[in-house]
């Protein structure tokens, strides 16, 4: 299942709390819950409904309804359970089922959806490990707080000490007879003495208690809790977090590029094994691949010392012509004639608590056909500017790409960008000249889509155009169907992690 969003929101469809999956515009989520109470039927009972695009799954609670919002290919069985566990979450933190409960623990709530869905897929989480996972405290966080703390009273005690040296500068020139400089502050000036006195009533004053802030609730929603917060909102937020010493990386302001990266099974096993791809990929804006190159790896992690001694089953059903290499202490001859990755020694174990690379392999290749994701970009001249029109081909249907991003460049300066049709959505920063156009998934059942759009400026502007996407399933059909031990040949359980990610992909 792709998971979009969760909202708890009134009967008329105002969000009280709302939380994003994918990447979605602000307006795109509001849009989306407006629409919500106008598609319900009255007097039906139903769990959920559907639109050209997502469907939601809701569950009432009194006064107020659970709403999740996913994608229409999604498993309906699943979704229900997840709004299962999402309602079960919702009595936890709130004594009532009213707004103003939810409004006074949005910050809670969010946080433990954020435990139950990750990239818009479900954890698999129970009610007791959420709250286990909330409440836990940060060892970081305690230092960071420490150190800050430290800084600070060692900056007070240097202040302190200034204005003592600057007092007794004044003393001295008050029994010289002397007349005092003073620090020019626009066309008056301040004395020394003033400034002096000015420190030291600021620094010696007593400090105040310390009040724990109340979060108000403004009459709209939060800014920080928004979904795709844009402009001024996010830049302040972000400032704010600097003046309290965080260091925010770029990856803070867009969460998209947290995509890039996909969590590890929840249960790992003793036995781990990771089949991780990279792409790197450049074609020609008229067609033709210039370069595609794929790098592959099965990486082993053994955690127990008696599973050290095994053997690893392959299956090899690449049809692409992939080019194999084993690692040094592996046994090749084991490998070619039986499919087996085991030691050289059968004696020796493989190293404990270490990610060893077994097997790698690579494609290479100029032929269109082994193009996953085609991209065709067709830029017209018109009177106002271009006609910009972009679609997009899955031809390795086996495939499903999450979190797709498209990013193409608009001319400098200024500039009107009219959508004239879109499927999925778009994200245009006007700062740095990049339209984005996101789509959640792309697979066997949503293999082709378009965008046009125009906006000012000549065909050449539009390039090069870049691609992001992440999978859970690789492009090789290397997969390893079982592990047994040497001695025994018994099964030996394990977990499995796979990933497909993108280096480059380019159409120049």
């Amino acid at each position: 299942m792709v998971l979009l969003a969760t909202a708890v929101c009134t009967k008329a469809g105002k969000a009280i709390v709302s939380r994003q999956f994918v990447e979605m515009t602000r307006t795109r989520i509001e849009g989306l819950l407006a629409a919500f109470p106008k598609l319900m039927n009255t007097g039906k009972q139903h769990t959920f409904v559907e639109t050209e695009s997502v469907r939601y799954v809701y569950q009432p609670l009194e006064k107020l309804y659970m709403v999740l919002i996913t994608t229409k290919n999604s498993n309906i069985l699943e979704d229900l359970e997840t709004l299962r566990l999402f309602s079960r979450v919702i009595p936890e933190y709130c004594r009532v089922l009213e707004e103003s409960e939810i409004s006074e623990h949005c910050f809670d709530l969010i946080f433990a959806f954020d435990e139950i869905v990750a990239l818009g897929y479900r954890e698999n989480v129970n009610l007791a490990q959420i709250r286990t996972f909330t409440e836990m405290d940060s060892h970081e966080e305690k230092v960071f707080r420490a150190v800050r703390e430290t800084q600070e009273r060692e900056a007070k005690a240097e202040m302190r000490r200034k204005a003592k040296e600057l007092q007794q500068a004044r003393r001295d020139a008050e029994r010289q007879g002397k007349k005092t400089s003073s620090f020019g502050f626009g066309s008056g000036g301040i004395s020394s003495s003033s400034a002096a006195s000015m420190i030291t009533d600021t620094i010696i004053e007593p400090e105040k208690p310390k009040v724990t802030p109340t979060v108000m609730r403004p009459s709209g929603p939060s800014k920080a809790l928004k979904l795709g917060a844009k402009g001024k909102d996010v830049e302040n937020f972000v400032d704010k977090l600097k003046l309290e010493g965080e260091q925010i990386s770029s990856s803070t302001k867009r969460s998209s590029e947290a995509a890039k990266v996909l969590s590890p099974p929840i249960n790992v096993e003793s036995v781990h094994l990771k089949i991780e791809e990279k792409i790197s990929l450049v074609c020609g804006r008229d067609g033709g691949l210039q370069n595609m190159e794929v790098h592959g790896m099965i990486m082993l992690r053994v955690t127990d010392e008696k599973q050290g001694r095994i053997r690893l089953q392959v299956e090899n059903d690449d049809k692409k012509g992939i080019q194999l290499q084993t690692h040094p202490n592996v046994d090749k001859k084991l490998f070619t004639t039986e499919s087996l990755i085991g030691l050289k020694n059968p004696e020796k174990s493989f190293p404990l608590n270490n990610d060893v690379g077994v097997l790698k392999w690579r494609l290479q290749t100029t032929d269109d056909a082994f193009i996953p994701l085609a991209i065709n970009c067709w830029p017209s001249e018109s009177a106002t500017g271009c006609d910009v029109n972009i679609e997009y081909e899955l031809q390795e249907s086996s495939l499903e790409l999450n979190d797709v991003v498209i990013a193409i460049p608009l001319p400098a300066g200024p500039g009107t960008l009219l959508i004239s049709e879109l499927e999925g959505e778009y994200r245009h920063d006007s700062r740095k000249n990049i339209l984005e156009w996101c789509l959640p998934v792309i697979d066997a059942k949503n293999k082709s889509g378009s965008m046009e759009f125009s906006f000012a400026g000549q065909p050449n502007d539009f390039f090069p155009i870049h691609v992001s996407f992440v999978s859970k399933k690789n492009y090789c059909n290397i997969q390893v169907s079982g592990i047994n031990h040497v001695d025994s040949n018994s099964p030996v359980r394990f977990s499995l992690e796979t990933m497909f990610l993108v280096d480059r992909y380019e159409i120049l």
